[in-house]
């Protein structure tokens, strides 16, 4: 597939996506609505789409109203097709009362905000190793869900369990205890209450023994291609495997469409807001931004105020400077964000001394 550049004036297109059917919308470089079509979310559906826009003019960009679940691929064919997609967010609410809402309406509102330039998004590419990451994660991350939703059913049981079987465990540490339980003989009668009770944990936790041994082989099929993402990630303090799996699922395929480590501090939300009133000068916590790569930057944190001798250092000094503890971690995620751009990016990081988790602040 080629990329749409017919003669005639410069169009900007836009889509309004769902599962089943797109609608796109074209207007022109004054905002002037010229035409709108549905196509079906199908290969052959994307490839008329983007040849019925083309067909209006000299394509310049496609704003997508969000380019994840159903537009991913949408957005891989027309990236393929050398047309510049944008991510392009949903009206708020305020603009759904006074316009209203429909699909021709939501695609025009996607093609004015590309052509105006409210929206510069540039979506991720989602063609490379860090999606194949990200897609092992989200089995992973069901095991992982599912093991721990068996050891608590588990536990509550043994809370009510008759005193011979709570006996029969007590004392065991988890390990031991799913080994035993999975080895319970509850017998055929399980209209005994007994029976019953050792029929259910034994299931439970042979649950808990199939999950462990689900994300035994998940681990080794992820980390290859982490390690081929991001080498340099894994060698920082504190970066374990699980968070550096989501840093680069929350980065994608190209960081660098972030365009600047404050640009991934502002992704990560972790950049500082301003909170300052009268004669108080301060900043607070960003409550924006991906929520799971900022929960993957709080456990670095955690990690290295507990095991790192330079971070320790570094918050006995802005204690005794008066910061409280969420402020002290607020600059530490935000001197973290920049280490994790540069080892994303594979930008040389230079080295860093105490005095520069200062600008952090």
């Amino acid at each position: 597939m080629t990329s749409m550049t017919h003669g005639g004036p410069e169009i900007t297109g836009g889509v309004d996506t769902h599962g089943l059917t797109h609608h796109a919308a074209v207007i022109d470089p004054l905002g002037r609505h010229l035409a709108d079509r549905e196509f079906p979310a199908t290969i052959p559906g994307y490839r008329d789409l983007l040849n019925w826009i083309g067909s209006h003019g000299t394509l310049t960009a496609v704003g997508v109203e969000g380019t994840g679940a159903y537009r991913a691929e949408l957005a891989r064919v027309l990236t393929a097709a050398g047309v510049t997609v944008i991510d392009v967010d949903r009206p708020d609410r305020k603009m759904r009362r006074m316009k209203g809402k429909s699909d021709p309406i939501d695609a025009y509102a996607a093609a004015t905000a590309a052509a105006s330039g409210r929206a510069t998004g540039i979506p991720k590419s989602r063609d490379g190793v860090v999606e194949a990451v990200r897609v092992l994660r989200v089995a992973r991350r069901s095991a992982v869900k599912a093991r721990t939703q068996a050891m608590n059913q588990i536990r509550n049981l043994l809370v009510s369990a008759p005193a011979m079987l709570r006996e029969q465990v007590a004392g065991l540490d988890r390990t031991a205890l799913i080994r035993t339980l999975a080895r319970l003989r509850p017998g055929d009668d399980l209209f005994r209450p007994l029976a019953a009770t050792r029929a259910s944990p034994r299931r439970l936790a042979r649950r808990h023994q199939a999950m462990d041994a689900e994300i035994g082989e998940l681990d080794p099929e992820i980390g290859p291609p982490v390690k081929q993402a991001a080498p340099a990630l894994l060698e920082l303090f504190g970066v374990g495997p699980e968070t550096a799996r989501q840093l680069l699922a929350s980065a994608g395929d190209n960081p660098e469409r972030t365009r600047s480590e404050g640009a991934f501090a502002h992704l990560a939300g972790v950049a500082p807001i301003p909170a300052s009133s009268g004669r108080t000068n301060r900043h607070r916590l960003n409550r924006g931004g991906d929520r799971a790569a900022n929960n993957a930057l709080h456990t670095i944190v955690l990690v290295r105020m507990r095991y790192d001798e330079r971070t320790r250092a570094y918050v006995e000094r802005r204690t005794k400077e008066g910061l409280n503890k969420k402020d002290i971690m607020r600059c530490l995620k935000r001197f973290v964000a920049r280490e994790i751009y540069r080892a994303l990016t594979s930008t040389p990081a230079d080295h860093i001394t105490q005095t520069d988790l200062a600008p952090a602040a």
